[in-house]
């Protein structure tokens, strides 16, 4: 049987919920990469790093570290800054 992060699970469950028009769903101007892509949700969340780190439930040390491209973001990772990009709604809940 093959296993399934639950984390990974729930976050792309919400990520269905948050993304019902695919109009909304982010546009990347090259190939996606984790890196492209943490770029783009990390400048389109408008949250300042110390903030952002919170909501993600980081250091903002793992923030910067995505920023100079030496740590990847994990898939859970970015769907969960998707969602945060997708409603900055989220974003206040998860750093209450």
């Amino acid at each position: 049987m093959e296993y399934k992060d639950p984390m990974f699970e729930l976050l792309s469950s919400l990520e269905q919920i948050v993304f019902k028009d695919d109009s909304q769903r982010i546009t990347l101007t090259q190939k996606p990469t984790a890196f492209t892509e943490f770029e783009q949700l990390r400048k389109g969340s408008g949250l300042k790093i110390d903030d952002f780190a919170r909501a993600m439930g980081v250091s903002v040390a793992m923030v910067h570290e995505w920023e100079s491209r030496r740590e990847k973001p994990s898939p859970a990772e970015l769907k969960l800054m998707r969602l945060i990009q997708a409603d900055p709604r989220l974003s206040r809940q998860l750093m209450e």
